[in-house]
């Protein structure tokens, strides 16, 4: 069932390096202007993934100057989870903290698991493979809970 495009949305997953900035680039690329989109991470002492980034570009999404965020540093920058419309969580950790995070306050949480690449194969064909299939999964994911992209959207 397609839903409405919320007017501010959060992804999350573990580190804020791979599939949470990849989330935020896909929407962004999809849906433009129509909706803030930011990300973070349960841990932020990675940098965003040279393997996201690659993938990402493959279908013209722009990664490399993601700068990974924790829960923590949104709230010491100034960023108030209350401000979200709607959270998705994609790992496990990510959901039990976004949960434990929103538990006084009115906020959707929602739960996309999204296969975590950063483990997969050996050779780098293997890796880039599974990290193509984590930002389909997320694509698709997209495209199922918000319909198809905007006109306007990715210009």
């Amino acid at each position: 069932m397609v839903r409405d495009l919320p007017q501010s949305v959060l992804f999350c997953c573990d580190h804020n390096a791979v599939r949470s900035p990849m989330a935020e680039g896909i929407t962004k690329k999809l849906y433009g202007f129509e909706t803030y989109v930011q990300s973070a991470g349960v841990l932020s002492e990675r940098e965003i993934d040279g393997f996201a980034i690659a993938v990402c570009a493959e279908i013209g999404v722009e990664l490399s100057r993601h700068r990974v965020r924790s829960f923590d540093e949104m709230r010491q920058w100034g960023d108030d989870l209350s401000s979200f419309d709607l959270v998705v969580a994609l790992s496990p950790a990510a959901r039990h903290k976004a949960v434990d995070l929103t538990r006084f306050c009115h906020l959707e949480v929602l739960y996309w698991p999204i296969a975590d690449p950063t483990g997969i194969g050996e050779a780098r064909s293997e890796k880039l493979a599974a990290y193509r299939r984590s930002r389909d999964q997320i694509a698709d994911k997209l495209l199922e809970t918000f319909g198809p992209p905007r006109a306007e959207a990715g210009a």
